[in-house]
C-alpha cells in the first residue's frame, strides 16, 4: 500500500518538476521578448527624437525666411 502512494507522490513531483521546467523556458522567451521590444521601442524614440529635431530645424528656417522679408 505504501509503494502505491509513493508512487503517487514520485508521479506528482515529477509533474510539478516538468511544469516548473515548462514555465521556466517560457520565462526565459519572455524575457527575451521583452528585451527585443525594449531594444524597438528604443530604437523608436531614437527615430523619433531624430524626427522631432529635424522639424525645428526647418521651422526654424522658415521662421529665418519670415523674419527676413
Amino acid at each position: 500500500m505504501s509503494f502505491e502512494v509513493l508512487e503517487q507522490l514520485e508521479a506528482k513531483v515529477q509533474s510539478a518538476v516538468d511544469g516548473i521546467s515548462l514555465l521556466k523556458m517560457e520565462l526565459d522567451e519572455l524575457r527575451a521578448q521583452n528585451q527585443q521590444l525594449k531594444d524597438e521601442n528604443q530604437h523608436l524614440r531614437n527615430e523619433h527624437q531624430a524626427w522631432h529635431e529635424r522639424l525645428r530645424s526647418l521651422l526654424g528656417k522658415m521662421d529665418q525666411m519670415n523674419s527676413e522679408d
